[in-house]
């Protein structure tokens, strides 16, 4: 499946800003979709993750309250809303599909490793 992140741009501290991430192919119930962030001079972290299936969701402490992940099944599609932004959300951030033949927990969302697609980023900059 190829993924197409989008939303990205310019947002002041306390501002808001909603990605959108496209997928061009099936996802299945088991599948995970997640965003994940780079910034520079640091290693790619969790963000945000949905299982298809049931919509449970899980997020890295420090957007808990702030981001809201969620996923449209009709047009294949996953969005994330993010309020009361500041400079530490400033990244790129992408997209990406955790393919699972079963059920997974939900603390495996958080692992970049299991996830086997990925959508090119989009750059999100927060200013002061």
């Amino acid at each position: 499946v190829q993924l197409q992140a989008s939303g990205g741009g310019l947002v002041q501290t306390g501002g808001s800003l909603r990605l959108s991430c496209a997928a061009s192919g099936d996802i299945f119930s088991n599948d995970v979709m997640g965003w994940f962030r780079q910034a520079p001079g640091k290693e790619r972290e969790f963000v945000a993750g949905i299982r298809w299936r049931d919509s449970v969701k899980n997020y890295r402490d420090s957007v808990r309250g702030r981001f809201t992940i969620s996923r449209d099944a009709a047009r294949n599609t996953v969005s994330l809303q993010m309020n009361s932004m500041n400079s530490d959300d400033t990244a790129v951030y992408y997209c990406a599909v955790q393919r699972n033949d079963r059920m997974t927990s939900v603390r495996s969302f958080q692992s970049a490793s299991l996830y086997t697609e990925w959508g090119q980023g989009t750059l999100v900059t927060v200013s002061s």
